[in-house]
């Protein structure tokens, strides 16, 4: 099981490094977790970002963009969604905007729009909430106790 974090844009604060960074570490007991921070930049740079990320992965990578208008799941729903990708040996590559959010080219490739919240939310808090999520999602595919 492998799954990517795609974000635009670098994490600066250290407290924000270590919250993920400890979200990951958990993570990483039930998959290979990848993260790749592409560059904010201009749209086509981006896309292009995108596509090499997704082509690392080769033909079993999905994409799924986290977006305000994407579908909003209960963390139950979340889980199910994650498991039946990666029962089927996909590896889902979240990608999340920058500050202008993910370019057009980015969202219509997209197989899964994810949304967060119908709130915007400030970027490293998107990144943390999605971490948390990945985390959530494992242990209650594996029934344990920390989805209370």
């Amino acid at each position: 099981m492998k799954l990517v974090v795609a974000p635009v844009g670098r994490v600066k604060e250290a407290e924000v490094r270590a919250v993920l960074d400890d979200y990951y570490g958990r993570i990483r007991r039930y998959a290979e977790l990848a993260e790749v921070e592409l560059k904010d930049d201009r749209d086509d740079r981006v896309v292009a970002q995108f596509d090499r990320s997704i082509a690392a992965q080769g033909a079993r990578a999905e994409l799924v963009t986290l977006e305000i208008e994407g579908r909003p799941l209960s963390s139950e729903a979340f889980a199910e969604r994650l498991g039946a990708l990666l029962d089927r040996a996909a590896v889902p590559v979240f990608a999340l905007g920058g500050a202008d959010g993910l370019p057009e080219a980015v969202r219509a490739r997209s197989r899964w729009r994810l949304s967060l919240s119908a709130m915007t939310l400030p970027h490293r808090l998107a990144r943390i909430v999605l971490a948390e999520q990945l985390y959530r999602a494992f242990t209650i595919l594996r029934g344990e106790p920390y989805n209370r």
